[in-house]
């Protein structure tokens, strides 16, 4: 049984040594995308459950090393997971391997959150490592279920169990006045020339646009649909009034660049308010990276001050985000793990879409 303090509030005895393991997930995270990827299509692959089974075993032996319990703890059941799997006692599913990647994914923000001095008690890790164990322990025609469950005691979000032919319910277009219609197709121009700077974007307009408008929906229509559609596509717009190499930067941005970056939402939100008609939009736009807690920018707005359209487009943009978090991997995440992130983001999203996004989100994965 373990001190729950340890996964709570740990107690940091080296703090180089944990610099040294975050690391070491970083170096370990990645080979473990790709074996649980690998197994998908192939999963009774003995030769990759046993390359799984090191990485894993190595990140339980480098935590002891490094004096890092908590990842002593989340490591050692999945550890144990991996033996039965490559002692033939269990089959690999999709949903047991999602489980894993999001124990990973909860290493991997809990170690980035101690170095940056924040809390870790919003990650759940109690309950995951709770619920691992009771992974560990439960028969072979239980996985799927238990392994959902831990999902969602960590996450908050419940997993569907099975993909489905189920028909999507999207939101009605919205209806434009013929002189916003116009306005529009230029902002989609304008999005469109945002999109080819970078592969990575490829498709990411289309990709929000669904998204914010089916949350918008999915709350019952609180926010504009045809000003929520023009914001989606000027959001970012503002990013081509910067230099290049800080917007598209690979890697860990400096103070520097992130005073460069905050500057985007103004310029986009500037260029809507000197056209008619989009005063709204341009809120938006303005508002997309301010937090209900006030940490956010450019005005430090808190909830109440923060219109709706900006928290729906927050939550969307963040989303977006998560999904290219580690292309440079080779593997972006599944939509269940970045929901899982978003939902652990303390603080940073509006409580009240946030049910609503799930919904949408989850839709989308049965779909």
């Amino acid at each position: 049984m373990f001190n729950p303090a340890d996964l709570t509030q740990p107690r940091i005895e080296d703090p180089i040594a944990l610099e040294e393991y975050k690391d070491v997930l970083g170096d370990l995270a990645p080979k473990i995308e790709q074996d649980i990827a690998r197994l998908k299509h192939a999963p009774d692959d003995r030769a990759i459950i046993a390359n799984l089974f090191r990485a894993v075993h190595n990140i339980k032996g480098d935590a002891a090393l490094c004096k890092v319990r908590m990842g002593v703890i989340i490591a050692h059941p999945i550890e144990n997971l991996l033996g039965r799997l490559r002692e033939g006692q269990l089959q690999f599913t999709e949903m047991l391997g999602e489980a894993i990647l999001v124990a990973v994914d909860r290493l991997e923000l809990a170690a980035e959150s101690l170095i940056a001095g924040k809390s870790i008690a919003h990650l759940r890790l109690v309950e995951l490592a709770q619920g691992l164990e009771k992974l560990n322990d439960a028969a072979p025609d239980q996985m799927n279920d238990v392994a959902s469950d831990v999902i969602q005691a960590v996450t908050g979000f419940h997993p569907p169990m099975a993909k489905t032919a189920a028909a999507e319910k999207k939101p009605a277009a919205p209806r434009a006045a013929p002189s916003q219609s116009t306005d529009l197709r230029f902002f989609h121009t304008l999005a469109h020339r945002f999109e080819i700077r970078s592969p990575h974007f490829k498709g990411r307009t289309a990709r929000n646009t669904r998204l914010a408008l089916e949350t918008n929906q999915a709350a019952g229509r609180l926010v504009d649909p045809v000003q929520l559609q023009a914001a989606i596509y000027m959001h970012d717009v503002g990013m081509m009034f910067l230099p290049e190499i800080v917007w598209l930067k690979v890697g860990q941005l400096t103070p520097d660049d992130k005073k460069t970056l905050a500057l985007h939402p103004s310029y986009g939100a500037g260029l809507l308010e000197r056209m008619v008609g989009w005063k709204e939009a341009a809120e938006i736009v303005s508002q997309h990276h301010e937090m209900p807690d006030g940490a956010g920018y450019p005005a430090g707005l808190k909830s109440d001050q923060i219109c709706p359209g900006a928290k729906i487009l927050a939550m969307v943009d963040a989303f977006e985000s998560v999904m290219l978090k580690h292309s440079h991997r080779g593997h972006s995440r599944s939509m269940l793990r970045a929901i899982a992130e978003i939902n652990a983001c303390d603080n940073q999203f509006a409580p009240e879409w946030v049910e609503p996004f799930n919904s949408v989100v989850r839709r989308m994965i049965e779909t």
